[in-house]
């Protein structure tokens, strides 16, 4: 093995260090699961791993590696064996703060596409702008899914819904969606 082989395997274990977490709730917060998510992220680790071009800076290293994360999720989601299969277990997100568990408990309710852009906001710390391009999807629509998220939030964090008032919710937000 030579020595420019040695350094980038070192360069690799590095960053494979510095995201591991980030990754692995970015799935978490994607797939529900904790076997998918651990899965989800050795595909991301491989696929860093066979990436030739070098990064321009922190920024685009983080976000390809977000971008690689998202898509890998969406991937399993689509696979003919997740429709057929179901998980065991749903496990929470590794938090370092226990006293955030309960928020972190209902985040993992909410919607997917609302756990997402309530993650890379206020978890990953990013722009609605850079959400939206994250994600593939217009900036407005990042925005509204924050609002609604954060609307489902603090309904169940004041009282609580039960499974038939978050549906009267989701179903109201739909219609104004569409009479747009």
């Amino acid at each position: 093995m030579g020595s420019l082989e040695v350094g980038r395997n070192e360069h690799l274990a590095i960053l494979v260090n510095k995201y591991a977490d980030m990754v692995l709730r970015l799935a978490l917060t994607h797939l529900g699961n904790l076997a998918d998510a651990q899965d989800v992220c050795q595909e991301v680790y491989i696929k860093l791993f066979r990436h030739q071009r070098p990064f321009s800076d922190v920024e685009h290293e983080k976000a390809w590696i977000i971008r690689v994360t998202i898509n890998t999720c969406r991937d399993v989601i689509r696979s003919p064996w997740k429709r057929w299969f179901s998980p065991l277990e749903v496990a929470p997100l590794p938090d370092n703060h226990p006293e955030s568990m309960e928020i972190v408990s209902l985040v993992l309710t909410l919607p997917r596409k609302y756990r997402m852009v309530i993650h890379l906001y206020y978890y990953e710390g990013y722009k609605t702008s850079e959400i939206a391009e994250l994600l593939n999807i217009n900036e407005n629509t990042v925005r509204t899914q924050l609002k609604r998220a954060k609307e489902l939030l603090k309904a169940k964090i004041i009282g609580g819904f039960d499974d038939d008032d978050e549906n009267k919710v989701c179903e109201r937000n739909e219609r104004n969606k569409s009479r747009r």
